[in-house]
């Protein structure tokens, strides 16, 4: 699954690119530049990190769906058991 980030995304994270390669390696990079390393950075590490955050938000459903039982339980077959 190719990762897609919105126009505004884009142009936010080519900025950013472009001050952090300024601040620190004294480097200014145009557009190009920014754009080729953020291809690279999303073809090659956005699927990881990616990848992560669905292992990390299973793990989340998973035990919640494991408290189900336990806090949406009712016990059956109780009306005569209250009656004593």
């Amino acid at each position: 699954m190719a990762i897609k980030l919105s126009k505004d995304t884009e142009e936010r994270l080519l900025t950013s690119l472009q001050r952090y390669c300024s601040d620190n390696f004294d480097e200014e990079i145009g557009n190009l530049k920014a754009q080729m390393l953020l291809d690279f950075c999303l073809r090659e590490i956005g699927p990881s990190i990616y990848n992560q955050a669905v292992q990390d938000a299973q793990k989340v459903m998973l035990e919640k769906v494991t408290e189900l039982e336990t806090n949406c339980y009712e016990t059956e077959f109780a009306y005569w058991q209250k009656k004593r």
